[in-house]
C-alpha cells in the first residue's frame, strides 16, 4: 500500500509539473507576441502629439508586460517547487529499484524548466532593449519638436549662426590646405636648390678648364633666372587668387 501511494504521489507531481509546463508555454507564445509587437505599436503613435501620446509606463503593452512577467515569474517559481519535490521523492526509501527510470524523468523536467527560464529572460531582455531605445528616440523627438516649435526669429538666427560657423570652418580648412601646399612647395624648392647648387658648382670647375662650356652655363643661367621669375609669377599669382577665394 506505501508503494502504491508513492507511486500516486510520484505521478500527481509529474502531473502538476506537465500542467505548469503547458501554462508556461502558452504564456511564453503570448509573451513573444506581445514584445515583438511592441516596435511596431511604437512606431505607429511617433505621428501622434505629445500631448495625445499616453506616458510609456501607462501605455496598455507596458502594463500587459509587467503583468505576464509577474505571471510566468510565479509559474517558474511553482514549476521550480513541483522539480524539487519530485528530487527529493527520488531519495527517499524504497524507490531504488526505480531510480534510473525516476532520474530520467526529472531530469526532462529539469530541461523544460531550464529552456523556459532562459527564453523568458531572453524576450523580457529584448523587450527591455526595445522600451529603452523608445524612450531614448522619444527624448530626442520631443527635443525637435521644442526646438521646431520655438520663436522663428531665434530659430532664424540659429541657423546664419549655424551657416557662418560653417562657413568659417570652410575658410579655415582652405587656409590651411594653401599653407600646406605652399610649405611642400617650399620643401622642394629648397631642396631643388640645394642639388643645383652642387651641380652648378661642379659645373663651374669643369667651365674654369673650358672656355666654351663657361659660355654654355652663361645661357642655361640666364634662362633659369628667366624660369624662376615665370615660376615665382605663376605661384604668387595663384596664392592670392586662393586667398581671395578662401576671404568670400
Amino acid at each position: 500500500m506505501a508503494g502504491i501511494g508513492s507511486s500516486n504521489y510520484w505521478e500527481d507531481l509529474r502531473k502538476q509539473a506537465r500542467q505548469l509546463e503547458n501554462e508556461l508555454d502558452l504564456k511564453l507564445v503570448s509573451f513573444s507576441k506581445l514584445c515583438t509587437s511592441y516596435s511596431s505599436s511604437r512606431d505607429g503613435r511617433r505621428g501622434e502629439t505629445s500631448d495625445t501620446t499616453p506616458l510609456l509606463n501607462n501605455s496598455t503593452q507596458d502594463r500587459m508586460f509587467d503583468t505576464m512577467s509577474v505571471e510566468i515569474e510565479q509559474l517558474l517559481a511553482k514549476l521550480t517547487g513541483v522539480n524539487d519535490k519530485m528530487a527529493e521523492y527520488t531519495n527517499t526509501p524504497g524507490t531504488a529499484s526505480l531510480n534510473a527510470a525516476l532520474m530520467h524523468t526529472l531530469q526532462r523536467h529539469r530541461d523544460i524548466l531550464q529552456d523556459y527560464t532562459h527564453e523568458f529572460h531572453k524576450t523580457k531582455g529584448n523587450f527591455l532593449a526595445i522600451r529603452e531605445r523608445e524612450d531614448l528616440l522619444g527624448s530626442v523627438r520631443k527635443d525637435i519638436e521644442t526646438y521646431k516649435s520655438g520663436s522663428g526669429v531665434n530659430n532664424r538666427r540659429t541657423e546664419l549662426f549655424l551657416k557662418e560657423h560653417e562657413h568659417l570652418r570652410n575658410s579655415d580648412r582652405l587656409m590651411d590646405d594653401t599653407i600646406s601646399i605652399a610649405m611642400a612647395t617650399k620643401e622642394n624648392m629648397t631642396s631643388q636648390r640645394g642639388m643645383l647648387k652642387s651641380i652648378h658648382s661642379r659645373v663651374n670647375t669643369l667651365a674654369n678648364r673650358f672656355p666654351t662650356i663657361n659660355s654654355l652655363i652663361q645661357r642655361i643661367n640666364l634662362r633659369k633666372r628667366r624660369d624662376s621669375l615665370i615660376l615665382g609669377t605663376v605661384i604668387g599669382v595663384c596664392t592670392i587668387l586662393l586667398l581671395l577665394y578662401a576671404s568670400h
